[in-house]
Formats: structure tokens, C-alpha cells, sequence
């Protein structure tokens, strides 16, 4: 071969090389789902806000972090939550509250033409995420009743065991933990009526 030939393959090689790095998997994208099972009659008359969730800094973001080590973490590019995961943390407990309470008037934010009777505040702690063993969920909850001001607040540290590895299972454990959070809310908030 020629040196000007060889230049060309390599030219070509090299383009080829380039190409096949901009080809990666597709993102994914997981949500969580209401998890809770009704154990208690329906409780009447609440209209039950929770109010926006925070979350640590550290997982505040659309892709899965993943604990890798105790002191470790991996941000997975491809894995990621569908909605912001305070918004989905939120939503989630608000429809394990509804099915928990039986009462249809559980909402992020003011339902048109009803009154509060009792708001929700939750501060997620630690949302760790280890594939293949388990999630956990660490948050502290208040709910206030507005007539009367009382209150009452609780701590619960919730772990699921999965044993696939998969983002799917991971995000399904998310979803139990958040249902175990969401009984100790419904319990304070029957504790209050």
C-alpha cells in the first residue's frame, strides 16, 4: 500500500472509531408507585395537603445515585427518575395517604373549593440506592391540623431487600419504603383526629 492509502484507512478507521463512541444505550426511565394497602376503615371528612418534600443535595438530581461502597457513590447516566424525585416523592406518599385514610382528598398542593384539615411536611434524610440488596428511606414527617393547631411529628427509617439487580426492582423498593413512611404519617394523622 501506498502512504497516501494508508493515510486514507486510517483517516477511515479513525472516523469509524469516533462514530461507534457516540453510540450509546438509551436513558431509562423509572417512576414510584403508590405501594400502600388499606388496614383501617376510612377515616371522613380530611382534606390532607402534603406539602413539598425535601430531599438530600446528594440525590437531587434526574439520575439514580447509587451506593457503591459506604463511602461511595456512582451516578448512573442512563437510569434515571421520570419526574424530579421530590415531585415523585410527594405524589407518592400523597397516594399511599389516599388509599391508607380512604378519603379521595389527598393532594400536593390546595384541592379548588376545599380546606385543609391537616398538612403534611416530610424531610427525607437519606434516599440510598444499593442495586441487587436494598433502598432505603430515612425521613423525618410532621402533619399539623389547622383547626386547633395540633401537631404531631415522627421519624421512619424504612429498608426493602431486593435481590435483583435491576434499576426496576430498585425503583419498586423505593416504592415500599415510601408506603412504610406514609403508614407512620397515616397513623399521626388518625392519632390527631
Amino acid at each position: 500500500m501506498t502512504a497516501r492509502v494508508m493515510q486514507v484507512v486510517s483517516a477511515i478507521g479513525l472516523a469509524a472509531s469516533i462514530a461507534g463512541c457516540g453510540a450509546t444505550a438509551p436513558a431509562r426511565f423509572y417512576t414510584l408507585d403508590p405501594a400502600a394497602v388499606a388496614d383501617a376503615a376510612p377515616a371522613d371528612r380530611l382534606v390532607v395537603v402534603v406539602a413539598p418534600v425535601s430531599i438530600p443535595a446528594a440525590v437531587d438530581r434526574p439520575q439514580f445515585v447509587v451506593q457503591i461502597s459506604p463511602h461511595q457513590v456512582e451516578i448512573d447516566e442512563f437510569h434515571r427518575w421520570a419526574a424530579p424525585l421530590s415531585d415523585a416523592i410527594a405524589g407518592t406518599i400523597a397516594a399511599d395517604l389516599t388509599v391508607l385514610l380512604g378519603i379521595p382528598n389527598v393532594a400536593t398542593a390546595p384541592l379548588v373549593g376545599l380546606t385543609p384539615t391537616h398538612r403534611v411536611t416530610v424531610d427525607v434524610q437519606r434516599f440510598e440506592s444499593v442495586p441487587g440488596k436494598e433502598a432505603l428511606v430515612e425521613a423525618v414527617w410532621s402533619v399539623r391540623k389547622d383547626k386547633g393547631g395540633a401537631s404531631t411529628s415522627g421519624r421512619t427509617v424504612a429498608r426493602e431487600a431486593t435481590t435483583d439487580p435491576g434499576f426496576d426492582a430498585l425503583a419498586a423498593a423505593h416504592s415500599r419504603a415510601l408506603a412504610k413512611v406514609s403508614t407512620d404519617i397515616a397513623a399521626g394523622i388518625r392519632g390527631l383526629r
